[in-house]
């Protein structure tokens, strides 16, 4: 071989060896074992100092090489805090790549429309991500309320109902504010338009559909149970609500007792006049429609027709009769 391909050969081999050393540092996978393993980003973590952990969990071997990948990828720039799961055998690239799509562990809970704050600490305690005993604390601390602007005696009703992605190792606190700030989001324009000419408060209007989401089986039915609310307290009748009447002392999953309508608290509608402080549950965007907008109906009183539906009525003499000729047959649900 002459002199001059041996220069080449040369040139050859000194361009490609930091290509052959980058691929071997991205695609030959790191000795972590086989067992799977959990990183955290912590909040606040610079892409920096995002490496470091990578490279102190032995995820990585060339630090320099990561740092130019964020900058080329703009990935420093935008890192996903969070906890990230990685295996053995996992290439320094694959490391990479789910770290720049912010493939961190999130646990899923749904609330549903009609959860109470026992409900909603049970699912979040279950799924791993707020203990009942801190979202318990959270849920009716003043100066946690102050913070999101809530003035209401808990964040019941505040929740809103949606199926939620939770990144694990999320301060609670941040969890609970998501959720409230995305009540405030579907509450639009209109819905604040409306409750001001009503001269009626977030926290009112929460609390009527709190009790319209837990009386109501039907979507036609939520402003027809509203405008009886609405006609009760212009007169200034009793709500006489039943699902208040067991708030705080008994999950709504129980049948309401006669005895629980004579109970003395601060929510009962059947011994307290107007609404009560706050809410009972967690309205739908349906119910909290309903309560700003109830339907131009005069009725007074609902009975429960044992099938999903409620017959109303406007005096209450009808409202007795409707009463016996249901119980006649399957039972009744008055109001």
């Amino acid at each position: 071989m002459s002199v001059r391909q041996n220069v080449k050969l040369f040139f050859v081999v000194f361009l490609f060896l930091p290509v052959i050393y980058v691929g071997s540092e991205l695609l030959v996978p790191s000795d972590i074992g086989n067992n799977n393993m959990e990183v955290e980003i912590p909040e606040g973590a610079t892409y920096k100092q995002a490496i470091n952990i990578l490279y102190s969990n032995n995820l990585i071997r060339d630090k320099n090489i990561f740092l130019v990948l964020g900058r080329l990828t703009g990935l420093d720039r935008r890192i996903r805090y969070g906890f990230y799961s990685f295996w053995g055998r996992m290439s320094p690239y694959q490391v990479f790549k789910r770290l720049k799509e912010g493939k961190i562990i999130e646990y899923e809970v749904t609330i549903v429309e009609g959860d109470s704050l026992l409900e909603i600490g049970d699912k979040l305690a279950s799924n791993k991500i707020i203990s009942e005993e801190v979202f318990n604390r959270l849920a009716r601390d003043s100066n946690f309320l102050k913070s999101l602007n809530v003035d209401a005696p808990s964040l019941e009703g505040y929740i809103f109902p949606q199926t939620y992605r939770i990144p694990k190792g999320l301060n609670p606190k941040t969890v609970l504010k998501g959720m409230v700030d995305l009540l405030r989001k579907s509450y639009t324009d209109d819905m604040m338009e409306q409750a001001k000419k009503m001269n009626w408060d977030e926290n009112k209007v929460l609390i009527l559909a709190s009790i319209i989401e837990k009386e109501a089986v039907t979507d036609e039915e939520r402003p027809i149970i509203s405008a009886v609310y609405h006609n009760r307290i212009k007169k200034g009748m009793p709500l006489q609500a039943d699902p208040t009447a067991i708030y705080g002392l008994k999950s709504s999953k129980f049948k309401i007792t006669k005895d629980d309508l004579k109970k003395k608290t601060d929510y009962n509608t059947y011994v307290i006049k107007g609404l009560p402080p706050g809410p009972i549950a967690s309205p739908g965007i349906k119910s909290i429609a309903a309560a700003l907008h109830p339907a131009n109906v005069p009725y007074l009183y609902f009975v429960s027709q044992n099938n999903g539906t409620h017959y109303f009525s406007k005096t209450l003499g009808e409202h007795n009769a409707a009463i016996r000729r249901i119980r006649s047959g399957y039972g009744d649900d008055e109001k």
